[in-house]
């Protein structure tokens, strides 16, 4: 299926560690280049998030942004070690005997180095989470492509009829063109009172008509047609194969230019660039 390369979708997860969203953007760009955004204690994700959107895209400039947001209350969850704390206490107390000094101060009990720790957050299980949702955003991203693809499909399409349109209409006008060019030729040497034998005559006509015979062009923009038809309805990318059959139609528009002799064929032959161009325009923005 046609797939655009300018596109955007946004996931959002959530869970009792917070929140995070992945947004995804994209613009037109010769091959694949991936540029991604993610907070520091997520680094480790990158050549992940990178390895799936590799396996799902194919060109394209993407920008790909992770944002997370924790959970204040999860992230402040304290834990006391009670055993800890009860033998620094008694060892506290023991001195406070030795001495009969001082007292102690609770406050001090807490700051020993493993008396109180943080809540880690399970970052495995977080990990799995924000994956999935990359993953659900590549699914909406590859989406939003493909309905933008189908659009340009479409015009494409137009184009191409209008390039079938212009080739019939050029291969009609031929026969007269080269009646035209005949009575021309036989006439510019009654005019000079030059007389050629019928075999010479013949010769002049037949090399005439060769240098402004189309007809092989024509049929090349037909099958180029065609072939385009062909590649709009294959599965995989087909950016770089339709940018190829535009250089062909190129070629074929600028060798029925240079043979016009007639007004309405350099009309057409015009006709034909302008379509090609509009066609090769819209190629540029997909994959």
């Amino acid at each position: 299926m046609i797939r655009s390369m300018t596109a955007y979708a946004r996931r959002e997860v959530k869970g009792e560690w917070g929140s995070a969203s992945w947004e995804l953007r994209s613009v037109n760009q010769r091959y694949l280049e991936t540029y991604i955004r993610m907070p520091e204690q997520f680094r480790s994700l990158e050549p992940v998030a990178r390895e799936r959107i590799r396996t799902r895209l194919t060109r394209g400039k993407i920008e790909c942004n992770l944002r997370f947001e924790p959970d204040a209350s999860a992230q402040s969850s304290l834990l006391l070690n009670e055993k800890l704390a009860k033998q620094l206490v008694e060892a506290a107390n023991w001195v406070k005997m030795q001495s009969d000094e001082g007292e102690i101060n609770p406050v001090d009990i807490l700051r020993w180095p493993g008396v109180m720790s943080a809540q880690e957050q399970d970052l495995d299980a977080i990990t799995a989470e924000i994956l999935a949702a990359l993953d659900g955003a590549l699914d909406d991203f590859i989406v939003a492509r493909e309905t933008e693809g189908q659009a340009l499909k479409i015009l494409i399409e137009q184009r191409l009829e209008g390039v079938s349109s212009e080739v019939t209409k050029v291969r009609a006008q031929m026969p007269e063109v080269m009646k035209w060019q005949r009575d021309r030729l036989v006439g510019k040497l009654e005019e000079a009172q030059v007389q050629l034998e019928n075999t010479r005559l013949e010769q002049e006509l037949v090399l005439m008509a060769q240098r402004i015979d189309v007809a092989e062009e024509l049929d090349r923009l037909d099958a180029h047609v065609k072939e385009t038809y062909n590649i709009l309805k294959k599965k995989e990318a087909v950016g770089r194969r339709l940018d190829f059959m535009m250089q062909e139609f190129n070629r074929e528009s600028n060798t029925l230019a240079s043979k016009s002799i007639n007004a309405d064929i350099t009309n057409s032959a015009i006709e034909l660039k302008v379509l090609i161009e509009q066609m090769r325009e819209q190629i540029q923005n997909i994959e």
